[in-house]
């Protein structure tokens, strides 16, 4: 099958300092990649770049063979690690607000969110606690019928039975036909959904295999393996 993802030598500079340095990278559809690194490493800058937010200095970037650009941006959905709604709307109103503006949002699918996410529709978004409205950030991002979805730190900051639900809807709600990269520092608490890791350092790639060729060639978990290439 075509890659979703195509990275060709992309590099992004802001005047003297290279957020990412000749990044080369394919990810096929069916799956979850996570996009590791430490902070600065240019783990969200190579995000932005995929969603269509920030132009790269050098390199070219497909998405199901297209370059990024408008026609893209319609099948790329991006959660960033900031909310994506207003603190005066309620939860019904970040739901209408997003399928008026995306095309592709599954108002069914949102429902059936709402309900295995234990969200109440008319709760005031200034009245959810973080991890509910983590919990209604990912509900957004997921209910697009996207090709490649872009998950910025989604479980940063919440406890552990909020990380466990928001992963098993991960793993529920996005399209198998689809590709979902996710950037976290919880490597420990997800790395159990992923398929593929990318690890970006000083904004190089270092690193992409999938998880169980990682296993059984440097018999480490994901979460070792970070602690060794992170610790030189």
């Amino acid at each position: 099958m075509d890659p979703v993802l195509q990275m060709s030598a992309v590099s992004k500079a802001y005047g003297s300092k290279r957020a990412l340095q000749d990044v080369t990278l394919e990810i096929g559809p069916g799956r979850i990649i996570g996009l590791l690194g430490s902070n600065g490493s240019g783990k969200t800058t190579l995000m932005k770049i995929a969603a269509g937010l920030i132009l790269p200095s050098s390199g070219s970037l497909r998405i199901c063979g297209e370059p990024v650009g408008v026609r893209t941006k319609a099948i790329t959905s991006f959660m960033p690690d900031k909310p994506m709604t207003e603190p005066w709307m309620r939860v019904s109103d970040a739901i209408r607000f997003f399928q008026d503006f995306y095309a592709d949002f599954d108002a069914a699918k949102a429902r059936d969110m709402l309900a295995f996410m234990k969200l109440n529709e008319r709760e005031k978004i200034s009245m959810l606690s973080k991890g509910m409205n983590e919990r209604l950030q990912l509900l957004l991002s997921l209910s697009r019928n996207a090709r490649l979805y872009l998950l910025d730190e989604p479980i940063g900051g919440v406890d552990p039975l909020t990380r466990e639900k928001i992963l098993d809807a991960i793993v529920q709600y996005y399209n198998e036909e689809s590709s979902l990269i996710i950037t976290t520092h919880l490597v420990s608490d997800i790395e159990r959904i992923f398929d593929e890791v990318a690890f970006i350092k000083d904004g190089a790639l270092v690193l992409h295999e999938e998880v169980e060729e990682i296993r059984m060639k440097h018999g480490k978990s994901i979460v070792d393996l970070f602690k060794e290439v992170y610790a030189e």
